[in-house]
């Protein structure tokens, strides 16, 4: 393989230097960028971009400066990235009931007398914040229940047959607004106890470290009563309740922070349309931004988008279905049931969560196999448990290979994607 001429050398400089200018870290990388600069420019920018990659890439295999090119590679890679690489080709680790701190063992026995899947309950997570740091977690999931009034899960009424004080002392249950917490009155412990509040740690963390990749937040609204009479029953979440949850979101982060439904659709008549056509953000113009995915499909969708089909107005994306209006994510929990599912849905550019694990049973059998499937179907987050082992029951754990917070997407990479050069 020859090495580059003088003059070639010029070219490839002045070219670089190009890439540099329209990619200014400022630019590619600033917080909240959606100027949408990257698309206007990005098909002459891409392709130049992957000319320069391509030669680099080879005179650092086999030119006499080969370290030189290895250096500008390093430079060049991340910015071609945040320009050329969409947020729908890549991959990240989630978290699963994100919030979740591990009952006491008396209460976990206490309802193992009365359903045997209280033992699902044996998992902590850490603090979101912790998460997002020093696991690389990009998507949460928090579970919220309705309390327009107030009070209504200041008890923790399980605790009373176990001999303990129900009474939390928690000012902020008092308070009206959603509540964080898996099971009702059973299943309550939680790093943040308030949507708000854990919103506020998100956007706290944010923040801090303003160039993150984008942080997708799944919410499922509960309402399902458990264990009546024994415990009260729920709030029913209605569509006003909804609109209630959009606005707590909005009274933490301004919609600039917020990758909303109406960003992606732009003009286009529908929000499917949209994403088949258009595209999702680039990773620069999605840093420093959050995302809100709607877990619940069925009946609790059709009331999310309250006769906003294509979610006009709204802050949250709805899990939905191909052909639908509102389609843009779609929650596919099992990575193993039909295996070209979430690769078929993924190829065609909608954005899929799913789940390595469930009910701490991968775990404590130390089973990769759900892990394995779904890291490799392509899903843009894969769920779980276990970022970090529980050795309590086994090694289990769940990380990208390679150990990166993000990886170029298994299933639709941009040919200029490099895993081990994408910012977390």
């Amino acid at each position: 393989m020859r090495t580059l001429k003088p003059t070639s050398l010029l070219l490839i400089t002045s070219l670089v230097a190009t890439l540099a200018v329209a990619s200014s870290p400022a630019e590619a990388m600033g917080p909240g960028n959606s100027s949408g600069r990257g698309r206007a420019f990005g098909l002459n920018f891409c392709a130049t971009a992957a000319f320069v990659q391509h030669v680099f890439e080879v005179q650092a295999e086999h030119s006499a400066a080969a370290g030189t090119f290895r250096l500008l590679l390093r430079y060049l890679n991340p910015v071609i990235a945040e320009r050329c690489v969409r947020i729908n080709e890549v991959q990240t680790i989630g978290s699963h009931n994100s919030y979740h701190v591990e009952p006491v063992q008396e209460l976990i026995d206490l309802f193992l007398g009365f359903d045997p899947e209280a033992i699902f309950w044996q998992y902590t997570h850490l603090p979101l914040a912790q998460q997002f740091g020093e696991q690389g977690v990009r998507q949460i999931e928090l579970d919220v229940f309705a309390d327009p009034d107030g009070g209504l899960y200041a008890d923790r009424i399980a605790l009373s047959l176990i001999g303990q004080p129900i009474e939390s002392g928690e000012i902020e249950l008092e308070l009206p607004g959603f509540k964080v917490l898996h099971v009702q009155h059973a299943d309550f412990d939680t790093t943040c106890l308030t949507f708000v509040s854990c919103l506020i740690d998100v956007r706290e963390w944010s923040d801090a470290n303003p160039y993150h990749s984008p942080i997708a937040i799944l919410i499922e609204a509960k309402d399902d009563n458990f264990f009546v009479p024994l415990l009260p029953p729920v709030i029913p979440i209605d569509a006003a309740l909804f609109r209630a949850l959009d606005d707590e979101i909005r009274s933490v982060f301004s919609d600039d922070r917020i990758l909303l439904p109406d960003d992606v659709r732009g003009s286009r008549a529908t929000l499917e349309d949209a994403v088949l056509t258009d595209g999702w953000p680039t990773l620069g113009e999605a840093r420093g931004k959050v995302l809100f995915l709607l877990d619940n499909a069925g009946d609790k969708r059709d009331v999310y988008r309250d006769g906003a089909d294509s979610l006009e107005g709204r802050v949250i994306f709805t899990s939905s279905f191909p052909g639908e209006p509102d389609a843009a994510f779609v929650k596919v929990n099992d990575p193993l049931g039909d295996p070209t599912l979430i690769p078929d849905l993924v190829d065609a550019g909608y954005l899929v969560r799913t789940r390595a694990d469930g009910d701490t049973v991968q775990s404590r059998d130390d089973d990769p196999t759900q892990r394995d499937a779904a890291i490799a179907s392509g899903a843009h987050w894969v769920s779980t448990d276990y970022a970090d082992p529980d050795l309590r029951f086994s090694g289990y754990t769940v990380e990208l290979p390679g150990g990166d917070v993000l990886r170029c997407n298994p299933v639709n990479r941009p040919s200029v994607c490099r895993d081990g050069f994408l910012l977390p």
